[in-house]
Formats: structure tokens, sequence, C-alpha cells
């Protein structure tokens, strides 16, 4: 169908604009103020450090942790942590929608002639993030160079590929997760159980795991697509039977379909939605 006359048409980079603009502003207003600034970033490398401080902790005990090695289990936790710290600077702002319906400030989110999830979801960037992920980026290499890694072609995509993918499942918890709360109106603990239990799962050998939790985090929350998969097969290791190797090609699988249930999700949130009331 023509388009209207006298209509103009808008190129896809104008019509990006708004979003760069927003995501521009909130950027600068982060770096206004450097000493806060590089606090919050230090206190997220923290977190990062902590965290892994777990990983040793188990392996100063243990040579051999759910059929991994000490550099084997640093893979999977850096591969875990780099997608979820990447989601969590993007995305991972949806964690404040139930203030923002409380407060009745969704409202000015409908009136906008922008799709609703594309504003909020550019509303924000932790750039605080930056040190949790430099953590990850850090024992990423380290972990590789431990595993003494036989690199391919088909490796090398298969890691570009699972990052990628890993990120994308871990947005859609969180689109999830925020999609929920039009529901939830006051549950960010019941929805945190999936976005940070998710993260937690896919930093873990799934082995340790009993089967009907395997099943979950496998096949229903995908987050075993995230790190222990391709974990396997960027190692050349057998795996433990429970599902087959090659199932680490097929994480944009699960990211698209991660993505449909939060399409899903936050499709019949926010048509559920009836306003503020103020």
């Amino acid at each position: 169908m023509a388009e209207p006359a006298g209509r103009p048409t808008l190129s896809v980079g104008e019509r990006l604009r708004p979003y760069r603009v927003i995501l521009g502003a909130r950027m600068r207003a982060q770096r206004q103020y450097r000493a806060s600034f590089v606090t919050d970033i230090v206190g997220t490398l923290l977190v990062g450090v902590t965290e892994f401080a777990e990983v040793w902790g188990v392996f100063h005990n243990v040579p051999v942790f759910g059929g991994l090695t000490y550099g084997q289990a640093i893979v999977v936790f850096a591969l875990s942590n780099l997608c979820f710290s990447l989601a969590d600077m993007l995305v991972g702002h949806l964690d404040t929608l139930p203030q923002v319906i409380r407060a009745g400030q969704v409202d000015a989110y409908y009136v906008r002639p922008l799709p609703v999830l594309a504003q909020f979801m550019t509303s924000d960037i932790s750039l605080r993030r930056i040190g949790r992920l430099a953590v990850a980026l850090v024992l990423l290499v380290v972990g590789l160079a431990m595993a003494q890694v036989a690199w391919s072609p088909a490796k090398g995509a298969l890691l570009v590929l699972s990052i990628v993918s890993g990120t994308v499942i871990f947005s859609a918890l969180f689109t999830v997760a925020g999609g929920a709360q039009f529901f939830l109106i006051n549950g960010p603990e019941f929805t945190n159980g999936f976005t940070y239990g998710g993260s937690y799962s896919a930093q873990q050998p799934q082995p340790i795991f009993p089967d009907p939790v395997r099943i979950f985090w496998t096949f229903v929350i995908p987050t075993a697509f995230v790190a222990y998969l391709p974990t396997i097969v960027l190692l050349d290791l057998p795996g433990d039977g429970f599902v087959p190797r090659w199932l680490a090609w097929a994480s944009p699988a699960a990211a698209l379909a991660s993505c449909a249930l939060a399409g899903l999700v936050w499709r019949f949130g926010t048509r559920h939605y009836q306003g503020g009331g103020g």
C-alpha cells in the first residue's frame, strides 16, 4: 500500500534518533560526577571479584567440581558473567518497573508515539556495570588460556555466537520479569529468582544439579545454553550424557524462544495495565 500523500518517510537512522539522544543524555549524566562514577565502577568490579571468590574457594578444596577442572570452570563462570553483565547494563533497569508503576509514571510512556518497551529499554543504561564486565572479560581470557583451547574457525564462531545469544537470553529474562510486574505490581523478589537465579545457575557446572533442576534450567529457562554447553564444545569435553553436545550450537534458537516468550509476557502486561489513576 502506498504511503499517504504528504506524509514524510523516515529513514531508520531518523527513527532511532530519539533513542540515541536519550541514551546519550543518560550516559553524560552518569559521567557528570566523576568520583561517584568511578566509585560505582569499582563497586561492581568488587562484586565480580567476590563472586569469583566462590569458584576459587571451591577449587581450593577439590580438584574437580561437576566434571570440570579449575580452568574449565573459570570459562563457564566468565562466559555467564559476561553475558549477564551485558544484559544487566542494557536492560537491567527494568527491575525498577514496580516503583515506576506504583508512582503512576508509566502513563507517560503510553502517550508518546514510540513503542513502550523500546522507551523503557532506552530510558537508562547502567555504565557502572563496566566493572563487573571487565572482570568477566579478564577471567574469560585467563580461563581459555588455562584450558588450552585448540582454536578453529568453528570454535571462534561458537564463542561469539554464545556471547550474543547468552546476552539475548538474559535480556529476555529481564523483559519477562518486567512484563510480569504489570500483574504483580510489587513482586520483584519473585521474578529475581528467575533473573538473578538464572545467572547463578549459568555460572555452575550443570552436572551438580539434580535432573529435574537441569531440565528446568535447560529447556524451560535456557541458561545452560549461555555458558556450560558452549564450554563443553569449546574445550572438547565429553559432557555427561544428559544432553547432546551439539545443542551448544542451538543457543540462537534458545535465544529466539526466550525473546518470543518475553514479547508475549510484555504484550500481555502492557495491555493489562489500566493506568495510574492520577
